[in-house]
């Protein structure tokens, strides 16, 4: 073996080695392949306009007190027994329908919180809650 003689094996290649190109125009083909279907809507739709403002409207709130005599008090201010059901009709047919929140007293007979409940609920209205303060620790 003599140092300095050119082989036929030892040739430069003059030909570009296709096989990676080939291969990213496949991974190209496919990448397009895939979007191209996403960035088009299948089906045409003309939405309509329309402009929507929020609506804030809040229920009122009616707070129906029973004291530790037994009387009944709609917003602070006293009703009879007799004047409870019309009012809570009344205001069971409003649009939307105020939310009741039912405070009864601790010394309050049972009897006395539970036909205004039942009142409430004869009254028609839905949406009732009981009012309790937090136990102090």
């Amino acid at each position: 073996m003599a140092f300095g003689t050119q082989d036929d094996t030892d040739e430069v290649m003059n030909e570009i080695n296709m096989t990676p190109f080939v291969d990213v125009m496949l991974v190209l083909l496919i990448i397009f392949i895939i979007t191209v279907p996403v960035m088009k809507h299948s089906v045409n739709v003309d939405l309509p306009r329309a402009t929507s403002a929020p609506q804030d409207q809040k229920p009122d709130t009616i707070r129906l007190s029973v004291d530790e005599k037994g009387d009944y008090f709609w917003n602070e201010q006293r009703v009879t027994e007799a004047d409870l059901l019309p009012r809570l009709q009344a205001e069971a047919a409003r649009d939307p329908q105020p939310e009741l929140h039912l405070r009864g007293d601790r010394d309050a007979r049972y009897e006395r919180v539970a036909q205004a409940l039942a009142a409430a609920q004869q009254s028609g209205l839905r949406k009732i809650g009981f009012i309790t303060e937090p136990k102090s620790p």
